[in-house]
């Protein structure tokens, strides 16, 4: 996005970003339902499925929607008709099936029997279950895991906040050096017209001393434009990254599960965190960037 290099391969974080990838798998089945013909059931592959399950995930016909209300009577599956679903935009879609989180225990054996966590430990940072959370004397203070991932979006919005300022700084930057660059772009084409007019007016012997200047004027505007590419580069570079660090944010409080809030928000608050420290260019004078005193001064003595 930003065009910047990584030196070292370890410097690339393995961590995926959750947030488009189940986001991918969602849409792929608002995708499903607002097919013309619409989506089969996905338990007896044959007729066409009338209900589906955000629970299960899966598509039903009204048979196998009987049959499945049975088997969970004593749980809260929500299920809605595939013709209302077919009738909301893809937005829409992606806001109602954002599930609560169920993030399940980490501790050995907890997540094989299914045990959800609704309990963070600020010490050790890390999601319990109750049972965990009770008989484990070392894990203090609690608080709610909602209340921890409200927590964390918060601070990345504000933080989101807070490089959109500094955004600006960079924005008056950036401009100022594409100004710079056209002065110099300008004063290229002045220089060479001049000198084009001046040497026209010599005898032929003199067209040597023409590409000796015209070659002069080359090197010093290459010089000052190569460092002014850069530096436009690095700074563009910067705006990209801010630019997709403020989508990832907006994303998340849009769209994210708490799963993925736990997941993602340590490394999207650790890059935030990066730009933040980043500072603009300090202005300084280019006045020799480009500079054709001495090609002047050549011109005139010839």
């Amino acid at each position: 996005v930003c065009q910047t290099a990584i030196p070292q391969a370890s410097g690339i974080p393995d961590t995926d970003n959750l947030l488009f990838t189940n986001l991918q798998a969602r849409l792929s089945i608002y995708k499903k339902i607002s097919d013309g013909s619409g989506p089969s059931c996905s338990r007896c592959q044959r007729e066409v499925a009338a209900v589906w399950c955000s629970e299960c995930e899966h598509f039903l016909c009204t048979k196998c929607f009987e049959d499945h209300q049975w088997f969970f009577q004593k749980r809260s599956h929500e299920a809605r008709r595939v013709e209302d679903l077919r009738a909301e935009s893809a937005h829409r879609f992606l806001e109602d099936t954002r599930k609560s989180c169920n993030l399940f225990c980490s501790s050995p054996g907890h997540a094989d029997q299914g045990h959800i966590c609704s309990i963070y430990c600020k010490k050790c940072e890390k999601p319990l279950c109750c049972s965990c959370a009770l008989l484990d004397s070392q894990h203090a203070p609690f608080c709610d895991i909602r209340s921890e991932t409200q927590r964390r979006q918060k601070e990345l919005g504000t933080m989101s906040q807070e490089l959109k300022q500094k955004r600006s700084g960079f924005e008056a930057t950036y401009a100022a050096l594409k100004e710079e660059a056209a002065r110099l772009e300008q004063a290229q084409r002045e220089m060479r017209e001049l000198i084009r007019q001046r040497v026209e007016q010599l005898v032929r012997l003199l067209r040597q001393e023409e590409e000796e200047l015209l070659g002069l004027v080359e090197v010093r505007q290459e010089q000052g434009r190569r460092e002014l590419t850069r530096e436009l580069q690095r700074v563009e570079g910067v705006l990209r990254r801010m630019e997709a660090g403020e989508r990832l944010v907006e994303k998340m409080n849009l769209y994210a599960t708490e799963q993925e809030v736990m997941d993602m928000q340590p490394f999207i608050k650790n890059s935030l965190k990066e730009l933040q420290q980043l500072q603009p260019p300090a202005a300084r004078d280019r006045a020799q960037l480009g500079d054709l005193a001495e090609c002047r001064t050549k011109l005139q003595a010839l």
